[in-house]
């Protein structure tokens, strides 16, 4: 899905892959006919976009002299099925539908060599599938790491992969002529947790092919207001790379018997569920959990909203006593697109939950799955609209 902003700015509008398990590449080109032609079709736009997920050894193998051929089937089932990629999700680097994930997905990381290997053969590929007519590609990255171990000496090595992810992205875009850019993600208990941690770590990186990944979901879980975000970010001089339209659980009254109740249907084995309180107590003051069934334990005070991070779908909203951080994400896609100049030009709906979501929230099968992903598009298309882009020039020019 493509709109265009005041600018000019053709700004690019995908869901993310890491909904759908992807053990090889049979299973993706599946994928991508049934979900990304199906949700397209539901849509009735002539383009829409994938941000791929694509684990480490499907990755390896497109990346390779041996995978060209697949890299072409993969190209070829796209434009088949009216699809487009210009954005790849290499956060999870393998694994991410195993039973249980929880702090497996920020392995490996930063410190670790196989990340940097694994990045830069997501920008590899990417750059195989990019549309001759697209600016530039992103691929979006963990944080560097889990806060926990984290010293001087991991600091280096890790600021040594990102020099070395830096140059090896500038003699991919010498060989193939296309830019792609990585921006690293905060997420609530990792090193780069907020925007003044991602202000402080990357300072001095390679602005140019560096930057951040902007999710929406991770900055309402820190209670971080969006215009400010972005407003720091640009005085740092750091690019948002991408942003990921995404939503958190919120509950205004965490220490009701309602609201403990309906969280705990949230309380699940597979992901990670960061929780967080701004408490009225301590102005500016963001305390925080690292999974929700430690929160519903006790280890997290009730004198303020609790926020989860649990990527709900963005367009629905949930019985009360628990809410959605809609209007935190709608104020997210004003701070990016509303002003004069668009501030990114790549959006991925990323909620990969799904399928543990409560029993009768989950989508009833594949068709439902689709009939999800298109309503959540829908969703983020319309509110961009309230921002100014228009869908119709872009649909013009490319029927």
């Amino acid at each position: 899905m493509r709109l265009r902003h005041r600018d000019g700015t053709v700004v690019h509008v995908a869901y993310c892959t890491n909904v759908h398990p992807t053990e090889d590449v049979d299973a993706l080109l599946e994928q991508v006919r049934r979900y990304g032609g199906g949700v397209r079709a539901r849509l009735g736009t002539p383009r829409l976009g994938l941000g791929l997920w694509l684990p480490a050894p499907v990755v390896a193998r497109l990346a390779g002299e041996a995978g060209r051929p697949e890299l072409e089937r993969l190209r070829t089932a796209l434009d088949a099925s009216g699809l487009e990629v210009v954005t790849l999700n290499a956060f999870p680097y393998a694994g991410f539908h195993d039973p249980r994930v929880k702090l497996a997905v920020y392995h490996p990381d930063w410190t670790d060599a196989s990340r940097l290997r694994y990045t830069l053969e997501c920008a590899t590929v990417l750059a195989g599938l990019l549309p001759d007519d697209a600016e530039r590609g992103s691929v979006s990255s963990l944080p560097l790491a889990w806060r926990t171990p984290w010293d001087d000496q991991r600091r280096r090595t890790a600021r040594d992969h990102l020099d070395r992810l830096a140059d090896g992205l500038a003699v991919l875009e010498d060989r193939t002529g296309r830019v792609v850019r990585v921006g690293l993600e905060p997420e609530p208990g990792c090193v780069v947790e907020t925007i003044d941690g991602a202000v402080a770590e990357l300072a001095g990186v390679d602005t140019e092919r560096i930057g951040v990944c902007l999710d929406a979901c991770h900055l309402a879980v820190q209670f971080e207001e969006p215009a400010d975000a972005v407003r720091r970010l640009a005085a740092a001089g750091l690019a948002v790379v991408k942003t990921q339209a995404s939503a958190a659980l919120e509950i205004a009254d965490p220490g009701s018997d309602a609201a403990r109740s309906a969280l705990g249907a949230y309380a699940e084995d597979r992901f990670l569920h960061q929780t967080r309180v701004a408490s009225p107590a301590a102005s500016g003051t963001v305390d925080g959990t690292d999974d929700l069934p430690a929160a519903l334990d006790g280890e997290l005070p009730t004198d303020g909203p609790w926020r989860v991070h649990y990527h709900v779908p963005v367009h629905e909203r949930p019985d009360p006593p628990l809410a959605v951080t809609q209007d935190h994400l709608g104020a997210t896609l004003d701070a990016l697109f509303g002003g004069e100049h668009a501030v990114t030009d790549h959006v991925e709906v990323e909620t990969y939950t799904w399928s543990v979501l409560p029993a009768g929230r989950r989508p009833a099968g594949p068709d439902g799955l689709a009939d999800g992903l298109a309503a959540e598009l829908r969703w983020v298309a319309d509110r961009l609209a309230e921002t100014g882009l228009d869908a119709r020039t872009t649909q013009e020019e490319m029927a």
